[in-house]
């Protein structure tokens, strides 16, 4: 399944995507600190967090699946957002140095192939960064934000995809405790969700902000050649040359 990119854009601009784009960016930027003199590649919707990296990397681009749809980004200075196959990226191998991955994997058709794009486009130790939706939090429940859309993963099943495609998972961040409700009072109450779910290490989080290495030399399982078995002949009588 997919979302159009209108309904994404919709989302950010109303006050509970505000609420949430300021506490998931919160945390990719506690991830991604320091990106000067980098490349860095957002994938699925990343536009609302991207503009954390813009002013500070050497270059920051947006590919947008083409079944989701683009938007121009920035809006007032020349494009950086482009309409892509996100299977088949338009860039070449080890290209970029930090990848966001946003809006995107739980939608996917095929999660290991997208994982596997990146693993290609990603230069040998950059960092990859996912926000998935948490598979026990309140936001995968309801499908009203774009976080309740497709498929939402637990910590051990984002591990799972991540080392089956080749990174290695080396940090783990959550956000939006808060609840999916665009009212007054959860709203202004939001900060406080944050801090009381942070500290108790609540399991309920909207969503799980990993972040992975890739793997260069990636191990090759070793598989024992088999043997072909050559049954037994039964002896048999033959008469002697000079019989």
């Amino acid at each position: 399944m997919s979302i159009d990119v209108v309904d994404l854009r919709n989302f950010y601009g109303h006050r509970l995507g505000v609420v949430a784009r300021r506490f998931v960016g919160r945390g990719i930027r506690s991830r991604f600190a320091d990106t000067r003199g980098m490349r860095v590649l957002g994938v699925g919707y990343p536009t609302p967090y991207l503009g954390l990296f813009r002013e500070e990397a050497e270059r920051c681009l947006a590919f947008m699946p083409a079944v989701q749809g683009v938007m121009k980004w920035p809006t007032h200075r020349p494009a950086l957002a482009a309409l892509v196959d996100e299977l088949d990226m338009p860039l070449p191998d080890a290209a970029v140095d930090r990848l966001l991955l946003i809006h995107a994997l739980e939608l996917a058709h095929d999660p290991g192939a997208l994982l596997r794009e990146c693993w290609r486009v990603l230069a040998p130790g950059g960092r990859f960064l996912a926000v998935v939706p948490n598979r026990r939090g309140l936001w995968a429940r309801m499908d009203t934000t774009p976080f309740g859309q497709g498929r939402p993963y637990s910590r051990s099943q984002i591990s799972f995809l991540l080392r089956d495609t080749w990174f290695t998972p080396i940090g783990w961040g959550e956000a939006l405790y808060v609840p999916p409700v665009e009212r007054g009072w959860f709203l202004r109450s939001a900060v406080a969700w944050e801090r009381t779910g942070a500290t108790i290490s609540a399991p309920f989080a909207g969503v799980h902000i990993v972040e992975a290495t890739k793997q260069v030399y990636r191990a090759i399982p070793y598989r024992r050649e088999r043997q072909r078995l050559v049954p037994a002949l039964e002896p048999s009588l033959a008469p002697s040359p000079g019989a």
